[in-house]
């Protein structure tokens, strides 16, 4: 009988957390089924069964954090019971002597939460991750499970909203959360950090930006947005200054043969940054379907590990949030991001000299120094400014 061990689904991984399980045990499960969602370090993930199968036992309940390699369950064939040498199985509990109660009625289902002897409020682990994710106090949430406990659709919806309290929490990290914060100090304390920005002349992009939706380019699913551009020209500046791409190496720097992109995605539980491999060979609609592919499943939680590897350089837009300009942290080993402002428009001085109105972007570069010095920044920023600045050079 297959035994299921937590996988290791990013190359960080040590540990992860089931935030639910998909199936119950006496379940038909079937190979490429999603059986549970996993939270990484990086995401959480929607995780296909190997085997097919019947659930024989669940070990690890919804909430549990275990290692990797630890077993989580067991798929064996219909009515074959755990091996007798299984530690994690309880002991057979015989049923009580039946003594006369109250009947139950309807009403039991939204009765007020039963407590433990310690006073504490039943509910199940992910009942208790929800109601700290929404600062919702258990006391005042009516639970439908066995004997009062609140399960996850007692959280549902406005109700369960509307009883939070409003005072503080302590909202304990997410695995992806904490890894962030990690990551963010690894990055910014050993890493040097210099900066350097440009404001380009958005006038063009605006302007084949309206002339492609002229042309048709109304569908969400497909159009290209300036977004697409600036990625495209990411890409294209690296190929003409290579020395970007790369990262440092304790006593070499490694010069990558391919580039492969990172785009930040902001997600509920934070920002991931999945991957367009070998993008230098993509042309500029590719990078469009691939960004799009790779957001819409980042959000849905249907990334695939490798996605999230490999990336030799990052793009942060945050001009959709109306952001003119910032300063993003380097993600490592990576040498460079670029971090994206909105457009602006504003009166401008014209090369006759005469004020007009004009789009105008702002585009920040922070660099490890390690690898990429003053000079090697200034050119690639110099190639992308002539790239998104006569923006038909990307549809070649």
């Amino acid at each position: 009988m297959p035994e299921i061990q937590m996988p290791k689904l990013s190359d960080t991984m040590t540990e992860g957390t089931i935030v639910s399980w998909k199936k119950k045990v006496g379940d038909q499960v079937a190979a490429g089924e999603v059986l549970a969602e996993i939270e990484t370090d990086k995401a959480t993930m929607e995780w296909e069964a190997t085997d097919d199968g019947v659930l024989i036992e669940i070990y690890v309940p919804e909430g549990g954090k275990v290692d990797v390699g630890e077993r989580i369950a067991l798929i064996g064939d219909k009515g074959e019971e755990t091996a007798p040498n299984d530690k994690k199985k309880e002991p057979e509990k015989t049923a009580p002597a039946k003594t006369p109660e109250k009947k139950a009625t309807p009403k039991a289902e939204t009765a007020p939460p039963e407590k433990a002897d310690s006073g504490r409020v039943k509910a199940s682990p992910l009942a208790r991750k929800i109601a700290a994710e929404k600062n919702v106090d258990l006391t005042n949430v009516s639970g439908s499970g066995p004997g009062g406990r609140i399960v996850e659709k007692d959280l549902e919806g406005k109700g369960a909203a509307a009883k939070a309290k409003k005072e503080s929490a302590r909202i304990n990290l997410t695995g992806m959360r904490k890894v962030i914060a990690d990551r963010l100090v690894l990055s910014l304390g050993p890493i040097p950090h210099f900066y350097l920005n440009i404001e380009i002349d958005a006038e063009p992009l605006t302007r084949i930006r309206a002339e492609l939706k002229s042309a048709g380019e109304e569908e969400d699913t497909a159009k290209i947005t300036i977004n697409d551009f600036i990625l495209k020209g990411a890409v294209a500046a690296a190929l003409r200054e290579p020395k970007v791409n790369a990262a440092f190496d304790g006593d070499a720097i490694i010069q990558y043969g391919e580039i492969n992109l990172a785009v930040a995605v902001a997600i509920d539980e934070g920002l991931v940054t999945p991957v367009i491999h070998a993008a230098q060979n993509k042309s500029l609609r590719e990078i469009s379907g691939a960004v799009k592919d790779l957001a819409h499943r980042a959000r849905n939680k249907r990334m695939k590990p490798e996605e999230f590897q490999g990336g030799t350089l990052t793009v942060s837009n945050l001009g959709s949030y109306g952001i003119d300009y910032f300063s993003a942290v380097i993600n490592p080993p990576q040498a460079i991001i670029l971090s994206i402002g909105t457009v602006v428009r504003r009166p401008v001085v014209s090369d006759t000299g005469a004020i007009v109105a004009g789009h105008r972007m702002k585009i920040g570069m922070s660099c490890d120094h390690r690898v990429v010095d003053g000079a090697i920044g200034a050119n690639y920023l110099k190639a992308l400014r002539q790239l998104l600045e006569n923006p038909s050079l990307l549809l070649l």
